[in-house]
């Protein structure tokens, strides 16, 4: 059976309970016997999946939604210290709890499994919540992203494993004491918190510090930072490190990857024999995710070939090349893509699947930060695509940087050699990139802001 409420939890109060992250923990909360509260900036199918388990989610922030008598109060780092709740939480003397450590604290006395890396956290830890799942192992997750529907971002389970994200954005993965860890990559990001790739290191270096003795790193083999990680935690002494990836040295090696419209066939090497398996996603970036989760699964004692059948039950998560419908011809898919790797790596995948079809593609940026360090490259992978449409940047928890703009990013694409161009009223953007279709296109929605909301207006805009 898993462990029932943590210490200060039985009346948690949630500010920005519909975010994936904090509602999934809310999710948990909730269905372990939790009396769970919170707000959100707006009405959403999340806050309603959350009053369905019993949670009383307010719209708009406000001092008068916390109970004078909740047990503590959860913040994501995205939290401004001015909120009105945060303020009268100080006022009342309610503890107030990062996020990260109201996941911590729901991992005791389980074995947890931490996915980090600078992208494919949520499709990775996807595919291990539903492969554990179909194995009758019934784990608990918390997962950045839905499954299949509003709400299926998290679970509390009764077996004995927790997956969960572990996010490197602001060092909150330093609170997880992991069975097993995966780093899938390690890049410079999150500008707004490290300087350089020597600060990145030494907070990954933190995180795989923290695996509990006789626990084991998955990492991958084929990416220069992983690489140079793996060479630093080897320096540290008896970790147990697993690589996998397609180089030659790899402790788990990729033989084969073949794509087949989109999903692809994973062929991998294991203690010499071959072991092939279906991954219901296209592209190679989520092989070595499907690669990553065996890995993972094996170091919990699993048989891999159970594994392996399980792991072609996964069909994908909500924005992770997500099928939105087909109008006119024309497909439309969601991409969660906001840096340059990832957004090359989802190009790269559709392309492969795409045959002599053209790829169009509506990109929103994310933060102005991450804009002003990486928008060369973001307009580089552009150039990927038969002709893309930029939308402004979405702000999220940031304010304008000044002279930082979507021009940086269509500079760079023109540069390129890409067909691009700038669309500063996002209202009128379905109608714009719906104009430039013909039967047979793939369009494919970007970033990781509200872009999303525009496929289902595309379609519309295609049936007129």
């Amino acid at each position: 059976m898993a462990p029932g409420l943590p210490t200060a939890m039985d009346r948690p109060h949630f500010i920005g309970i519909g975010g994936a992250g904090m509602s999934g923990i809310a999710k948990i909360l909730a269905q372990r016997g939790a009396k769970v509260a919170g707000s959100d900036a707006r009405e959403s199918a999340t806050a309603e999946s959350l009053r369905t388990l019993g949670a009383t989610v307010h719209i708009g922030h406000d001092a008068a939604h916390l109970a004078s008598d909740a047990t503590s109060v959860v913040v994501s780092s995205a939290i401004r210290a001015d909120n009105p709740e945060l303020a009268r939480a100080t006022e009342l003397g309610i503890p107030v709890v990062h996020r990260s450590d109201a996941l911590a604290s729901l991992m005791e006395g389980l074995r947890p499994i931490a996915v980090a890396g600078t992208h494919g956290k949520t499709t990775t830890t996807s595919m291990l919540a539903v492969t554990l799942s179909t194995l009758g192992l019934d784990p608990s997750y918390a997962i950045g992203g839905d499954l299949d529907a509003p709400g299926s971002n998290a679970l509390h389970g009764e077996g004995d494993i927790f997956v969960a994200e572990a996010d490197e954005s602001d060092r909150s993965f330093h609170k997880y004491a992991p069975e097993v860890a995966i780093v899938l990559n390690v890049e410079l990001d999150h500008h707004a918190n490290y300087a350089s790739m020597d600060e990145i290191y030494e907070s990954f270096e933190t995180f795989a510090g923290k695996i509990v003795p006789g626990g084991t790193l998955v990492i991958a083999a084929d990416q220069e930072g992983a690489v140079e990680l793996t060479k630093r935690v080897r320096e540290l002494g008896e970790l147990k490190v697993v690589t996998y990836g397609e180089s030659e040295g790899s402790d788990l090696r990729i033989h084969k990857i073949t794509a087949r419209g989109l999903t692809s066939e994973v062929t991998v090497i294991l203690n010499g024999k071959f072991l092939t398996f279906t991954v219901s996603v296209p592209g190679r970036h989520y092989a070595h995710n499907a690669v990553a989760a065996l890995a993972a699964g094996i170091a919990l004692g699993i048989p891999a070939h159970n594994l392996a059948s399980a792991l072609g039950s996964y069909t994908g998560v909500k924005r992770r090349l997500q099928l939105k419908g087909e109008a006119a011809g024309v497909q439309v898919i969601d991409s969660y893509a906001h840096h340059p790797t990832e957004m090359t790596a989802d190009l790269e995948a559709m392309r492969s699947s795409a045959g002599g079809s053209r790829l169009l593609v509506l990109f929103q940026p994310h933060l102005f930060s991450r804009t002003q360090e990486l928008g060369k490259e973001m307009g580089q992978s552009l150039a990927l695509a038969d002709a893309s449409v930029v939308l402004d940047i979405y702000p999220a928890r940031e304010d304008p940087i000044p002279g930082i703009t979507s021009a940086l990013i269509i500079d760079a694409a023109v540069a390129a050699g890409a067909d691009v161009r700038a669309v500063h009223d996002k209202a009128e953007a379905p109608a714009v990139i719906a104009g430039m279709t013909r039967p047979g296109d793939l369009v494919l929605t970007m970033g990781a802001g509200d872009v999303t909301d525009l496929g289902p207006q595309i379609l519309a805009e295609l049936s007129k």
